[in-house]
């Protein structure tokens, strides 16, 4: 059963920096897709940054140069590194997996198949 535990959420000021954690388990991360989405209150669910199993990483237009999506295939670690946060980043964040490529699905107009429980950050001014 896959299995995906962020961490790494919390406070912080506006200019801050995050870095988020995902282990993945019950399967093998490479021969996965895995990205980061969040959810800001009263909004939906958007992907900001993803990895396909090629290693091809995309970024929502809006976050380039703010955020770095990594993974670390021997630890199953999939990290979101977050600098000069802004309080329109407040978001809960998802990690997600799928063994589908993210443009395909995208495409399809779905959602990933596989979410973690998500972890909190708070960006305040």
């Amino acid at each position: 059963q896959v299995q995906l535990v962020e961490s790494g959420g919390g406070s912080v000021h506006a200019g801050g920096s995050l870095r988020l954690s995902c282990v993945a388990s019950g399967y093998t991360s490479h021969t996965y897709c895995m990205g980061w989405f969040r959810q800001a209150p009263g909004k939906e669910r958007e992907g900001i940054a993803v990895i396909e199993n090629d290693g091809r990483i995309s970024y929502a237009d809006s976050l380039k140069g703010r955020f770095t999506i990594s993974r670390d295939n021997a630890k199953n670690t999939l990290y979101l590194q977050m600098n000069s946060l802004k309080p329109e980043d407040t978001a809960m964040y998802y990690c997600v997996a799928d063994f589908r490529r993210f443009s395909f699905i995208q495409a399809l107009g779905v959602m990933p198949s596989y979410w973690g429980q998500g972890t909190q950050v708070t960006v305040s001014s």
